[in-house]
């Protein structure tokens, strides 16, 4: 009995990552900007954002996964489902794919952007690697506080499960280790994650409509973050995980790292 009172009250969260932009190498001269995006959907609204995606690329006459980079001008590849859209057809399918996002009012919105060159002037960040995995961390720290904030305002457990976008078996399996020290090693560390269950999960994002709608998530971010066009990013807005007073910065974005930060600061 204790066991069904127990799963009454727990509910859980997912957290799908994508990332947007490529973290530079160390000796690259020019500023760089990467994305980390995560889009955090309850377990209960994830069937329904399923079906409105699947619906509307049904709609639409759009065949295939869903990708930021696909709606570029330039993008010409031979696996573009909108190869013979003009613009405004376009945006009208995006703007209607970030609607299913911003309708879905528990869904919520968490990224961390790095800038290269500061990030690589800290020392202790050597690598592309190094960059991906600390841009990664303020992501996973914010959904540990938002699974917090839920379970303290709603009285019952809340327990969260990220799953990544696939990159390529040593790239997953890298990250696998090292989220799993992050979440895992020392003291420090174990009450931090308290609300995550398992590990990392990897899924291609053909076969995954959390991660196709993140993957527009980060691109807009980046885009904001790296172009300073916040078209996408402002449409996306009232997604973001925020203050009280509605601020992002920091809540909802966070910025590797902050200390000396030279870029546009997202709010």
């Amino acid at each position: 009995m204790h066991d069904i009172i127990e799963k009454a009250v727990s509910r859980m969260h997912l957290l799908f990552i994508d990332e947007s932009g490529t973290p530079p190498k160390p000796e690259a001269a020019q500023q760089g900007y990467f994305v980390i995006a995560g889009l955090v959907i309850p377990e209960d609204r994830w069937p329904g954002m399923r079906d409105k995606l699947t619906g509307l690329k049904r709609a639409s006459g759009y065949r295939g996964e869903v990708k930021w980079r696909f709606f570029a001008p330039s993008n010409r590849d031979a696996d573009n489902p909108m190869l013979e859209w003009d613009p405004a057809k376009k945006n009208e399918f995006r703007d209607r794919v970030f609607g299913i996002i911003t309708e879905a009012k528990s869904c919520k919105i968490i990224a961390c952007s790095s800038e290269s060159s500061t990030a690589y002037g800290l020392g202790n960040c050597n690598s592309q690697d190094d960059l991906y995995f600390m841009t990664y961390k303020p992501v996973t720290e914010r959904f540990q506080y938002f699974l917090q904030d839920v379970t303290r305002n709603s009285g019952r457990d809340t327990y969260g499960l990220i799953v990544a976008d696939h990159r390529g078996k040593g790239d997953d399996d890298s990250m696998r280790q090292r989220h799993e020290r992050l979440v895992q090693d020392s003291g420090r560390y174990s009450s931090k994650y308290a609300n995550f269950i398992e590990g990392l999960f990897f899924s291609p994002s053909h076969m995954s409509i959390g991660v196709q709608l993140v993957d527009m998530v980060a691109g807009a971010i980046w885009r904001a973050q790296a172009h300073n066009d916040r078209t996408w990013f402002d449409r996306l807005r009232p997604s973001f995980r925020s203050s009280n007073t509605g601020q992002i910065d920091g809540y909802g974005i966070a910025r590797f790292p902050k200390q000396g930060w030279r870029g546009t600061v997202l709010d």
